[in-house]
């Protein structure tokens, strides 16, 4: 494991090096991805993810890549990197530090490792094999999320107000409602800021492979929980709920089990 780990630091910290040059600069353009929306993608986007795939290809060049911004490349060790060069592009568009790389190493089970990187705020989340730690600004850490306790003290993430669907959006306010705070906007830092003790509930819906891998392993090497909203594996995106323990993840399975089907 110490040479897979090796492996995400490196991805990250070329990652870093890529994508800063970018951030709040004034000339930088996006595009949008879609053409009755706006889902932006910029040149940072793809450098990032350039990036990482050049580090796998010196030194990982037989595992798979499942990437944002490139096309899937085949291995044949069972393993696979999940990569999203910049989570939270509308954010780094706008200037806040609460977008974030993400590295995951998946096996047919879901992921082994899990690694969240701010390169503006300087912090590095990784999680594997049952141990997880911040490394920033402040030195170093172990993570550890909160553990149990009820809604009513609980506290809520979600990135977008409206979630998904009107059906999705419901769902969180009806576990929203149930919470003592309520927070959005963070992207994947919030699944960072669960893993480090600070929250309780993340609850997301639509979310794509490459969006949720990464948080899975470290919320869960931090002691943690993510699954579907019907408590299977989250490790393909869809409807995502990350809680701190049992009771909280619980009580809002509980809730969001009135519109699984929906």
């Amino acid at each position: 494991m110490d040479n897979l780990v090796a492996t995400a630091n490196m991805m990250a910290d070329a990652a870093r090096a890529a994508i800063l040059p970018f951030f709040r600069d004034k000339t930088l353009v996006s595009t949008s991805k879609e053409a009755n929306g706006f889902d932006p993608v910029t040149q940072a986007d793809r450098a990032g993810e350039e990036a990482m795939r050049a580090v796998l290809a010196q030194h990982r060049p037989d595992d798979a890549i499942l990437g944002e911004e490139f096309d899937t490349i085949d291995g044949t060790t069972g393993l696979t990197w999940v990569l999203d060069p910049i989570d939270g592009t509308r954010g780094f568009v706008s200037g806040t530090p609460t977008w974030g790389v993400l590295i995951a190493l998946n096996d047919a089970n879901g992921p082994l490792l899990g690694l969240i990187d701010q390169p503006y705020i300087g912090e590095r989340f990784i999680g594997f094999d049952g141990a997880a730690e911040v490394a920033g600004p402040a030195g170093t850490a172990t993570l550890q999320v909160l553990g149990d306790r009820p809604l009513e003290q609980a506290t809520i993430f979600t990135t977008f107000p409206e979630v998904g669907t009107d059906t999705d959006g419901a769902a969180f306010k009806a576990v929203a409602e149930k919470c003592k705070l309520t927070r959005y906007g963070m992207d994947c830092y919030a699944y960072a800021l669960l893993a480090a003790g600070h929250i309780d509930l993340v609850i997301e819906a639509g979310l794509q492979a490459y969006d949720i891998c990464g948080p899975i392993g470290l919320i869960e090497a931090a002691g943690g929980i993510v699954t579907d909203w019907s408590g299977g594996p989250a490790h393909n995106g869809g409807r995502v709920v990350a809680a701190a323990s049992q009771e909280q993840h619980k009580a809002a399975l509980d809730i969001l089990a009135q519109y699984v089907n929906d």
